[in-house]
C-alpha cells in the first residue's frame, strides 16, 4: 500500500487507511468511533444545512461536545494510515497533522461566533478552512527544527 494512497483513504472515512493496511482492529475503532462522534454530533445533518447555506441552522442541529473529539480522531486516523503504509519518514512529519488537528478543533470552538468578511462560517466551513493554517504552521515548525534537536 502506498503512503500517499493510505492517507487519502483516511481522509475519506477515518479507518479506511488502517484497514487497507492490514490493521485490521485498529481500522475497525476507527470506523467505529467515526461512526459513534459523527452520529451523536448530528455531523451529517449539520453538512447537509451548511451546504444548503443555512449555517443558522447547522449550528443549532451540531451537538458540540461530541463534535470536539472528531479533530483529533480524524487527524490522527490520517497520520497513522500514512506512516503505517510507510510514509512519515522525515523528522517532524507528524506535525503538520497535529496542527491542523489543533486549529480545526479552535475552528469548531469559534464556528458560532466568528465571521470572515461578515460572513458566518458555522461548524462545517470553518473548521475546514482551519486546516490550511494548521498545515502551513504544521509545515512551517517542521522546516524550523530540521536538523536541530530540540530534546
Amino acid at each position: 500500500m502506498d503512503s500517499k494512497e493510505a492517507l487519502f483513504w483516511s481522509i475519506a472515512l477515518p479507518g479506511f487507511g488502517q484497514l487497507l493496511n492490514g490493521k485490521w482492529i485498529k481500522g475497525i475503532v476507527f470506523v467505529a468511533l467515526e461512526f459513534l462522534i459523527n452520529a451523536q454530533a448530528n455531523f451529517n445533518i449539520a453538512i447537509i444545512s451548511s451546504f444548503h447555506g443555512n449555517i443558522d441552522l447547522a449550528i443549532q442541529q451540531i451537538n458540540f461536545q461530541w463534535l470536539m473529539f472528531y479533530p483529533c480522531l480524524y487527524f490522527f486516523a490520517m497520520w497513522d494510515a500514512f506512516k503505517d503504509a510507510g510514509g512519515g519518514k522525515k523528522r517532524y512529519s507528524f506535525l503538520p497533522f497535529a496542527f491542523s488537528a489543533y486549529f480545526v478543533t479552535v475552528g469548531l470552538i469559534y464556528s458560532t461566533k466568528l465571521r470572515i468578511f461578515g460572513v458566518l462560517l458555522g461548524p462545517v466551513w470553518l473548521p475546514m478552512l482551519s486546516v490550511i493554517p494548521g498545515v502551513a504552521v504544521g509545515l512551517l515548525l517542521q522546516w524550523m527544527l530540521k536538523g536541530k534537536s530540540v530534546i
